[in-house]
């Protein structure tokens, strides 16, 4: 009896690819083995590769080149224009149709969980060490520190020390550029030029006291300056120059006063103190003080009783003292306060009064002094350690004046008015006369022994 062959039956296998690409370039991706490199070379799929490169040599068939290399000029074309049928279907603008809209407008009838601070509440607590000290504690003992997004700084690189490293280039340069400046031309600088080529400063904005003032470089002088002068201006020339010289005499004699007193001082100190230095005092003289003093606390000070105990009751009765000392002192206070409330309003506006009365004042004061600047200049001034010169009055005596330009006798120097008006306009720094000092030679006395030898 024959029996009937077993047939086997095949599955369709999902794990397994085709042996053959469908570009039909060879595959091994069926072979089982894949002992060694050789074989794992074989069965590499690169179905996707040959795919994208397929795609590459139809675009370049059809196109004459890749799309990726072709411009965006060539591709696509910008409709300026518009279709009027088109825009005439298209539904308008309304802000009720968009999804942002309705999510916004979707509120729900609970309110919203908020949270109240409590005392359960943990206080987060100050942190003994600041971030920056942690930081240095930590370069300093090479430990691993966290960097930007969580990163680890290697305590070793370069920067990561305790000390301090120079500042960056964009540090030293910061503050030189200019946004608002004119874009200049860079002009090429040779090799060893870039010391010699002069540099674009740009000038500094600023106000200039010299751009106050308004005097002009040579004053129009007084006419009681004229050889030939009215009567009236030169009699206010001459009560002028008597005034400058009243008030340098009143200075020279207040020095003179003063410089008196302090030798007055020390003449009584050397007649007290014979053949001892000024500011010195004797050893016995000293004791002698201290012991005057010590005498004289002595007699001064009572003989004190030391305190006795207090007892309970009298304990009591200073508490209930103090007690009523502080409500009357609190009762007072309160009456105060309540006196003062209703003259708040009237306080507010006499504060604003004396504020806006302040503020007059110094506008006027300041308007004064430029006015005084513009005219005058910093005649009268003092500008670092010097003052600058107002300037003499130049005048002359009745019988001084010469009826003709013949008999006129030339007087003032031009040189000290050219350089005292450049100090009153702020073009020279105010200085004084430095005069030569005579050089004083010293005599240096020898003693010698010459008394010692007997030769």
């Amino acid at each position: 009896m024959a029996k009937a062959a077993p047939t086997k039956s095949t599955k369709p296998s999902s794990s397994k690819k085709s042996a053959k690409a469908p570009t039909g370039a060879p595959s091994q991706l069926n072979q089982s083995s894949r002992k060694g490199k050789r074989a794992w070379r074989k069965n590499v799929d690169i179905q996707d590769v040959e795919q994208g490169m397929e795609e590459i040599r139809s675009e370049e068939r059809v196109t004459g080149k890749p799309l990726h290399a072709t411009k965006d000029q060539d591709l696509f074309q910008i409709d300026v224009q518009g279709d009027a049928q088109t825009r005439k279907s298209l539904t308008r603008f309304s802000k009720t149709l968009l999804t942002s809209t309705k999510i916004l407008e979707q509120r729900s009838a609970v309110p919203a969980v908020f949270s109240r601070p409590s005392s359960a509440t943990p206080k987060k607590r100050k942190a003994l060490v600041s971030h920056e000290e942690k930081g240095r504690l930590l370069r300093i003992g090479k430990r691993p520190r966290k960097g930007p997004f969580n990163s680890i700084i290697d305590p070793s690189e370069f920067g990561a020390g305790s000390a301090m490293l120079e500042l960056s280039e964009a540090v030293k340069a910061s503050g030189t550029y200019d946004a608002w400046e004119s874009p200049t031309e860079e002009v090429e600088i040779k090799d060893g030029l870039e010391t010699v080529m002069p540099k674009n400063i740009k000038a500094p904005a600023f106000k200039r006291v010299r751009d106050t003032i308004e005097l002009h470089a040579v004053v129009e002088p007084h006419q009681g300056t004229s050889y030939n002068p009215p009567v009236e201006a030169h009699q206010e020339l001459l009560l002028q120059a008597h005034e400058a010289e009243e008030r340098r005499i009143r200075e020279a004699e207040k020095r003179a006063e003063v410089k008196e007193k302090m030798e007055s001082a020390k003449r009584e100190v050397e007649e007290a103190n014979p053949g001892v230095a000024t500011g010195m005092k004797l050893h016995h003289e000293i004791e002698m003080d201290e012991n005057e003093e010590e005498e004289g606390n002595e007699e001064e000070l009572p003989a004190k009783r030391p305190p006795g105990r207090k007892t309970q009751a009298q304990r009591r009765k200073a508490a209930r003292l103090l007690a009523e000392k502080r409500e009357l002192a609190d009762r007072a206070l309160r009456k105060r306060m309540l006196a003062v409330i209703p003259s708040a309003r009237t306080l507010r506006r006499t504060n604003a009064q004396m504020l806006s009365a302040r503020e007059k004042e110094l506008a006027e004061k300041q308007a004064a002094d430029e006015e005084k600047l513009k005219q005058h200049g910093l005649a009268g001034r003092k500008l670092g350690k010097h003052k600058v010169p107002k300037g003499a009055v130049d005048v002359q005596l009745g019988e001084d004046l010469s009826e003709s330009l013949r008999a006129l006798k030339p007087e003032g120097n031009l040189f000290r008015d050219r350089f005292l008006s450049m100090q009153q306009r702020a073009l020279v720094e105010p200085r004084v006369p430095v005069l030569p000092k005579k050089q004083r030679t010293k005599t240096v006395e020898y003693e010698k022994h010459a008394w010692k030898r007997f030769e």
